[in-house]
């Protein structure tokens, strides 16, 4: 299974690399130490999709074609205009909005690699194989929800970053928020599911 980079997320990330340079260069000329910490993590997470693709490929692991873009969009999202254009204080619904956004497409994600990994048994019937995908799907998406969490903490401790600003309030509303997306998405996607399911046993 060979994952594929689209010319829109080498776009995004080459665009999106020569924005985070400016800024740094621009905060060594001024000594802003702390937020030139936080634009080195930045730059690194830009990495970070096409290296979970490359590997993926290698385990022979089916990811969406839209992961790389999706996933870039969302660390922008976050780190650049949330945290570097102070999105955060100025929409109070923005964080909710990001962990929503993640809840929904990491189970899409999760699903996707779910289908192209699982083999169904002829016993087993439709409906119940994607209930048992979709509880795989959900799970996941609440573990890596978690490990989202202990990255913004991590950051705020040794990048002196400030991800993590409510204390536990934040960290608690937002695995919430994540969960609750997530839950919400999976329903969805049962009941389309079994909707589908129905219909073709309908025409056969």
């Amino acid at each position: 299974m060979r994952n594929q980079f689209s010319k829109l997320a080498l776009g995004i990330a080459l665009l999106f690399l020569i924005v985070l340079l400016v800024t740094a260069i621009s905060e060594i000329l001024s000594r802003q130490w702390t937020r030139l910490g936080l634009t080195t993590l930045t730059i690194v997470c830009v990495f970070i999709p096409f290296a979970i693709v490359c590997l993926a490929s290698h385990l022979n692991i089916r990811l969406p074609f839209s992961f790389p873009s999706v996933t870039l969009v969302f660390i922008m999202l976050a780190q650049y205009f949330g945290e570097f254009k102070n999105f955060y204080y100025v929409y109070c619904w923005w964080d909710l909005l990001l962990h929503s956004l993640f809840g929904s497409y990491v189970v899409i994600v999760s699903l996707s690699i779910l289908q192209g990994t699982f083999r169904k048994r002829q016993e087993v019937t439709n409906l119940r194989f994607i209930v048992i995908e979709l509880i795989t799907a959900f799970s996941v998406t609440i573990a890596l929800g978690t490990i989202w969490e202990i990255f913004e903490f991590l950051g705020d401790y040794f990048f002196k970053t400030s991800m993590v600003k409510g204390g536990l309030d934040d960290t608690l509303t937002d695995l919430m928020v994540k969960t609750t997306a997530a839950l919400l998405t999976s329903i969805y996607l049962y009941i389309r599911s079994s909707s589908n399911i129905k219909l073709k046993d309908e025409i056969v």
